[in-house]
């Protein structure tokens, strides 16, 4: 297995176990994080014998970038795995500081029919390991810092969430990554069990909920998860994760033109959120020739945040990356199995 599946805990738990003292954890989580070895042997202050089994207990480097497209503040990695499966990740750069949004699956089973991922299957969950690996890789690769992390690319994060929790746990903790947990989004698509579970984890991070319709029969359409969790199901679940938290919560919402664009469905989404500690993301969406749905275009979009404004409902649009590129959700993956 690889050692970046490890939380600190854990790590503490294996050399107590191989009858070591729990210090040589906290020495290798400083070790691969702070000074990123790429062996066991330039651990210099463990032993050469805990050393040599670390080497034989554990892999360090399970996920290699195999292609990079490069966009103005964007960059769109692909990944293979051991297995020889691809996963994605896009590196985004922010006035605020650098974001990277990671896969959480190979593929995705939640089938929403405008989502790139969603047209090939899953295929199994990424380990904690995995996950973590991609922003080293990235961080190595780009030769910065990511200050953001966004569980937004391939899979359905709360599909996989035990991996999911642990990689937040590694990537926060003040010897590992030290990413601040406010700056650590979890977006879902709305497994509504999960979100009730993520109310209890003891990290301040974000929730962001793909929501992209404002009413059962649209979103059914689009979304296949609205067929087992219904609107009244989700937002019940959201209002007792904000009673828990106290943490405002983020709506994804992505921009279809003829599909989610009209007034109708402006209105109706500020009829859904009214009085929730929120906000509407819109997301200009990102076409793929694989898929049928088109973008709105850019004064419907301003017409439909209008509404939201005017109705007292906090909004953005959010900032376009990788026009140029493959910047949907799992098209450079696409692109590469299709071959």
């Amino acid at each position: 297995m690889s050692v970046y599946d490890l939380t600190i805990d854990e790590l503490i738990e294996y050399f107590l176990k191989i009858g070591e003292k729990k210090y040589y954890a906290t020495e290798l989580f400083s070790w691969l994080y702070n000074k990123r070895i790429t062996s066991f042997k330039e651990v210099t202050n463990i032993k050469k014998e805990i050393r040599e089994k670390l080497g034989v207990d554990f892999i360090i480097s399970n996920i290699e970038i195999i292609a990079v497209e490069l966009g103005k503040d964007v960059r769109k990695y692909l990944f293979k795995l051991k297995d020889g499966e691809h996963i994605e990740a896009v590196l985004m750069r922010h006035d605020y500081g650098n974001s990277l949004c990671i896969s959480s699956q190979v593929g995705c089973n939640m089938g929403c029919k405008f989502c790139e991922s969603g047209r090939r299957r899953k295929v199994r969950n990424l380990t904690t390991g995995e996950m973590v690996e991609q922003i080293l890789k990235v961080e190595l690769d780009a030769n910065l810092r990511i200050s953001h992390v966004v569980i937004m690319g391939i899979g359905e994060p709360f599909d996989n969430y035990d991996n999911i929790c642990n990689f937040i746990k590694i990537i926060n903790h003040p010897k590992g990554l030290n990413i601040g947990s406010r700056h650590i989004t979890v977006s879902t698509c709305g497994l509504v069990p999960k979100i009730l579970e993520f109310s209890n984890f003891p990290y301040q991070v974000n929730l962001a909920i793909s929501l992209h319709a404002a009413n059962d029969k649209l979103r059914r359409e689009i979304m296949p998860i609205a067929k087992v969790y219904p609107l009244k199901d989700l937002i019940s679940a959201i209002k007792k994760y904000l009673e828990k938290t106290n943490r405002r919560v983020t709506f994804e919402y992505i921009m279809l033109s003829s599909v989610n664009d009209s007034k109708e469905d402006a209105l109706e989404l500020v009829n859904l959120l009214k009085g929730i500690n929120s906000y509407v993301n819109l997301i200009p969406y990102n076409e793929t020739d694989a898929l049928q749905f088109k973008r709105s275009n850019p004064l419907t979009i301003a017409k439909f945040y209008d509404i939201l404004k005017k109705n007292n409902i906090t909004v953005t649009i959010r900032r376009e990356f990788g026009g140029e590129i493959s910047a949907a959700c799992g098209q450079l993956r696409s692109k590469k199995e299709d071959i």
